[in-house]
């Protein structure tokens, strides 16, 4: 009876022991890698090469910039591809984005955003390889992903292979939106894909290649450095900025629904320190929050509704992780935003920039027929569905 009573405490103890071991490796789970972190995956790639990088203030190994990384282990880099907000990400959104010299490496800077977009054959010439690290937010008016395509065509069209460093994809674990529709292609949105994609920028031009959207359907030869320790479950907190007016984590999981804002006479709070994490206008009654937006260098230049007193509502003390598990595009707030505008007909930007962000005229003229939340949401759903089975 003893021996029996013994055996018996012997594998309670060991079933005990498993769960606080399998308990453990869960709470010490190894946090999501970027791709940039295993340089033993790549950097014998560009040995020896002329390289080309698609980079900036993001491009980091922990601490240290990759380009930096990269000239202390030999490589030769011939000159930087800078997106919207530059190399250092210290420019304002829309800003012009100018060529030069790096001041600190003396590396040529050749500009993505503005006029040229696209790298063209001369900027191409003598460049054996492209590698591409840039942090995105997986949402497709964010223009990262627009630069990408472009670099992924040009290198395609100059038969030059694409290395990708892929990152986490913070806003990676729902898909939610309108799909774009064609006849609404721009640089915020350049791809049939919900406004929330839930992929990785790996996974994105993956799906570029297979389902032939580059000009003329050619193919990228793309060689894929994997994030580790990386789902799309995963909650990933980004150490640094991707651009100026997403300072935090907060900023970065609201913007998918406020960002269509910019399309409205409506401030997301571009000029004040909540970027993204308030939104309002001057005279909004009963609105519960004030804020006034200034010209901040580099951030917010000529914000709306600069040094004007506006009402709305700040979101700022909200849990990031919260919103995380949320899983949803929040349509809300624009619905409570147009429901209070005296004069709806000014409620819209003149240039339908809105259209635009949404890759659709639809959901404008569903908010002005007074289409609910969920409405609105159902009439995505057959799209959503159907780009599910594409991803």
């Amino acid at each position: 009876m003893f021996s029996w009573l013994q055996n018996c405490t012997k594998k309670v103890v060991k079933h005990i022991l498993f769960i606080l071991l399998l308990h453990a490796s869960v709470v010490t789970a190894s946090a999501p890698l970027p791709g940039a972190f295993f340089t033993a995956e790549y950097v014998p790639l560009l040995k020896g090469k002329s390289v080309a990088m698609v980079v900036n203030q993001t491009s980091t190994i922990n601490q240290t910039h990759l380009v930096d990384s990269l000239l202390k282990l030999g490589i030769k880099i011939k000159h930087i591809f800078a997106p919207e907000h530059g190399f250092r990400g210290d420019h304002s959104a829309g800003a012009s984005v100018a060529s030069g010299i790096d001041s600190k490496t003396g590396i040529p800077l050749i500009s993505l955003y503005g006029k040229n977009k696209k790298p063209t054959p001369e900027q191409l010439a003598g460049v054996d390889i492209v590698l591409f690290d840039i942090q995105d937010v997986g949402v497709r008016f964010y223009t990262y992903i627009s630069t990408m395509h472009y670099v992924m065509e040009a290198c395609a069209e100059q038969n030059i292979p694409l290395i990708i460093l892929d990152r986490p994809n913070p806003n990676g674990n729902y898909i939610d939106g309108p799909v774009l529709k064609k006849g609404f292609e721009s640089f915020v949105g350049m791809h049939p894909i919900p406004v929330v994609h839930g992929l990785t920028i790996g996974e994105l031009a993956q799906m570029i290649n297979g389902e032939g959207w580059l000009n003329g359907g050619i193919q990228c030869k793309i060689i894929i450095v994997k994030a580790k320790n990386y789902n799309h479950d995963s909650y990933y907190e980004l150490p640094i900025a991707p651009s100026p007016n997403l300072p935090n984590q907060l900023s970065i999981l609201y913007y998918p629904g406020l960002c269509f804002f910019e399309g409205t006479n409506v401030s997301v709070g571009r000029g004040t320190q909540k970027p993204f994490m308030m939104f309002g206008y001057p005279g909004w009654t009963n609105a519960p929050d004030l804020f006034t937006p200034h010209s901040i260098k580099g951030v917010a230049d000529n914000p709306p509704f600069k040094d004007q007193i506006c009402s709305g509502y700040d979101l700022s003390d909200s849990s990031p992780y919260d919103i995380f598990k949320r899983r949803q595009l929040n349509i809300d707030w624009l619905l409570v935003a147009y429901d209070s505008y005296t004069h709806k007909n000014k409620f819209f930007l003149n240039n339908l920039f809105f259209d635009k962000l949404a890759g659709t005229d639809e959901l404008r003229k569903q908010i002005i027929a007074g289409k609910t939340a969920a409405q609105i949401r159902d009439s995505w759903q057959s799209d959503l569905d159907n780009y599910k089975l594409m991803r």
